[in-house]
């Protein structure tokens, strides 16, 4: 009878397996693939950003609650979960594919890292985690993406941007009335208020003023990192919350929204969705460098090629190198050959000539030593080769005519070094033309070996830049140009008056000679008070350069290593951030991809076809 049930449950399996029809609770690999290959393998659906977790260490292994995990997922994100790792490259590599992040909670931060003794109240540290996250914290930051910080997170962060924290609140504050911050309550449930700061972004996305929170903490930033602002307070005047934006991308709040959204709080729910949608942002933005060429078109950088143990290939102070380069997405950049004015005689004159082809040279030279990483580039064809074989093309340009000396003849000498383009002055008069800033307008414009200078470099197709000439200068090329013309770092005078920015006619002028605009992000050309210049100034005068000359005029030249930087956009890697937020403003990516080299690669392209 046994073997006839038996018999009897395999045929009906058999047949059900036959007809592909699922028994509850009985796994079919069969049936569980097809569903797989016809519901979750959809090309048109919306990618997810990826949202990395930082995670605790135990014994046993890693772990992560799943509040987080279940937070990211339903605001849309899809969370990854790192490694407890400080192996740096390794790390490097896990945060350069994350469009976000998010640092938990955990132990105690050793106070070592803000240079103080620990305090008897100290509870357990993990000097490894400790590295782990700071790590973290920095790669991410490097890069720009979107990072988010919870409790412990929001502390650490705190500390790897140079701020320093409370060891222990009730030992360390010293005031009156302390809140209980370490409540026995479930998480779920809000233990105390926090007063959320007006105009700060999270008081756009939860709200200004009171909102009770959960508390699981006797740790907490005390000296707010420079660049960051406290945007939230207990009662007690503890620091409830942490921001750097709009400028850098980084959030950190004490409590722990991913557990009060398992309550009744759907407020907090906000927060875990600006993350994310700002990671889906950023992820558009490095896709869009993916598929664009992006160019800035004047940086100082050899300036530092002589100190000592300088390399292009390091990760070094200064604001351009290789490594911001690939952090900031950047395709390439114009090495400027700069030379400051001097005298104009005879030996002066052949010295400038000398000093200049010397700059060429070792632009020659560290490039051919770090010929894995990167190439010279003269035309825009070998642009498109050198990135797509996945180095950095490095093109050159003349800043101050000065370079030429007297001998017209060194123009073509120079283009065939390499030079692309040439800033006919610099801040004083020159035997070329008359300069907009310290000048005794000996010429009215240009000179006559200025003339000479501009019909040569069209016959030769090297780009005139117009950065730094006088208004009659400008007026005089324009007139004898047979090409188009670039400003290779210049920005707007009506939204900032200087004598280094361009008036509305000339950028018009500029459009209809075809010629290209790259905005300076040097603080003096873009705000009035340059102490308060930002990315959003450097954003403004993109805008009024598109409304005034059109789309096909505008571009960056960042003028980064000879003083350009601003908040927001202090180096080669946070030049992705101009993007997001042309991206935020409504740009399109052909918009972004006319800025960021396409309108400079066309006037280039017709400069050179017109030469010869």
């Amino acid at each position: 009878m046994k073997k006839i049930v038996y018999m009897v449950c395999a045929c009906i399996l058999w047949q059900s397996i036959q007809a592909q029809e699922r028994i509850p609770g009985v796994p079919d690999l069969k049936s569980f693939k097809a569903e797989m290959d016809s519901c979750e393998v959809n090309l048109r659906a919306h990618r997810r950003p990826v949202i990395g977790l930082s995670v605790s260490r135990r014994e046993s292994g890693i772990s992560v609650s799943y509040t987080y995990i279940n937070a990211v997922l339903n605001a849309g994100g899809a969370p990854v979960v790192i490694p407890a790792v400080t192996d740096g490259m390794v790390l490097r590599e896990i945060v350069s594919g994350l469009d976000g992040l998010i640092m938990i909670g955990g132990e105690d931060a050793n106070p070592l890292w803000f240079n103080e003794e620990p305090r008897q109240q100290l509870g357990e540290v993990d000097q490894e985690r400790d590295e782990y996250d700071i790590r973290l914290i920095r790669l991410a930051a490097d890069r720009n993406i979107p990072t988010l910080g919870i409790c412990r997170g929001e502390q650490l962060i705190n500390v790897a941007f140079g701020g320093t924290l409370y060891q222990d609140i009730p030992s360390q504050h010293g005031g009156k009335n302390l809140v209980k911050h370490q409540q026995k309550l479930p998480g779920k449930y809000a233990s105390h208020t926090v007063t959320v700061t007006p105009g700060s972004q999270l008081a756009a996305l939860i709200g200004q003023g009171l909102h009770g929170v959960n508390s699981f903490h006797h740790q907490a930033v005390k000296d707010v990192a420079p660049g960051f602002r406290i945007v939230a307070l207990s009662t007690d005047s503890i620091p409830e919350a942490i921001e750097a934006w709009p400028y850098h991308p980084v959030l950190g709040v004490q409590w722990h929204p991913e557990i009060l959204v398992t309550g009744s709080d759907t407020t907090m729910c906000n927060i875990f969705r600006f993350l994310v949608n700002k990671a889906d942002t950023f992820h558009l933005a490095k896709e869009i460098h993916r598929r664009i060429f992006s160019v800035d078109t004047h940086v100082d950088t050899p300036l530092w090629f002589n100190r000592p143990g300088f390399n292009i290939a390091d990760r070094e102070r200064n604001r351009v190198n290789l490594p911001k380069m690939e952090e900031g997405m950047l395709d390439g950049v114009f090495f400027a050959a700069y030379i400051r004015q001097g005298e104009r005689d005879e030996a002066s004159s052949r010295r400038a000539v000398e000093h200049v082809d010397t700059i060429i040279r070792n632009i020659h030279k560290v490039v051919e030593e770090n010929s894995d990483l990167c190439a010279i580039a003269r035309t825009s064809a070998a642009f498109a080769r050198i990135k797509g074989e996945g180095k950095k093309a490095i093109f050159i340009g003349i800043e101050n005519g000065y370079a030429i000396g007297k001998d017209i003849t060194n123009i073509a000498r120079f283009k065939d070094l390499g030079v692309l383009y040439m800033t006919l002055c610099h801040s004083y008069d020159n035997d070329i033309c008359d300069t907009s800033t310290h000048t005794q307008k000996a010429w009215g414009g240009l000179s006559a070996f200025g003339q000479q200078v501009v019909r040569e470099m069209n016959r030769v197709g090297m780009m005139i830049d117009l950065s730094h000439v006088g208004e009659s200068t400008f007026w005089d090329v324009m007139k004898l140009t047979a090409a188009p013309v670039i400003c290779s770092h210049s920005s707007a005078r009506a939204l900032c008056e200087s004598d280094r920015n361009l008036t509305d006619d000339q950028l018009r002028a500029i459009a209809q000679n075809g010629g290209v605009v790259q905005v300076c992000l040097l603080n003096e050309y873009l705000n009035s008070k340059p102490e308060k210049a930002s990315i959003e100034d450097a954003i403004a005068h993109i805008d009024h350069i598109v409304k005034v000359a059109g789309m096909d005029h505008v571009g960056i030249g960042s003028d980064f290593d000879g003083g350009g930087g601003i908040t927001g956009c202090e180096g080669a890697n946070d030049l992705i951030q101009i993007t997001v937020k042309l991206l935020e403003r409504g740009y399109s990516e052909e918009d972004i991809a006319k800025i960021w080299g396409g309108n400079l690669l066309r006037v280039m392209n017709e400069v050179q076809a017109k030469g010869k």
